[in-house]
């Protein structure tokens, strides 16, 4: 019975390890992945409807894009140091 219950642990304790040697990957792609989008797609939106509201065209739409871009760059930078800490 004993030995039942330790292969039982030892099973599951082995297909949690083969299981997440994926996940911290797919995660540090899915963070990046939306730093990179997540801005820009933003700041396309609201910079186009400044400029439909003001009459800026295209002005505050390429303003508010090189914001987004300095942002994700940054963000990318400290994502990227972080990690390499670890």
């Amino acid at each position: 019975m004993k030995n039942v219950v330790f292969n039982k642990i030892a099973m599951e304790n082995k297909d949690k390890s083969n299981a997440a040697w994926w996940q911290p990957g797919l995660q540090l792609f899915l963070r990046l992945s939306a730093w990179i989008g997540g801005p820009i797609i933003i700041a396309v939106v609201v910079g186009k409807f400044l400029d439909n509201t003001f009459g800026t065209a295209p002005w505050l739409l390429l303003l508010s894009v090189s914001i987004a871009f300095i942002v994700s760059i940054v963000m990318i930078v400290r994502i990227g140091l972080r990690e390499m800490g670890k």
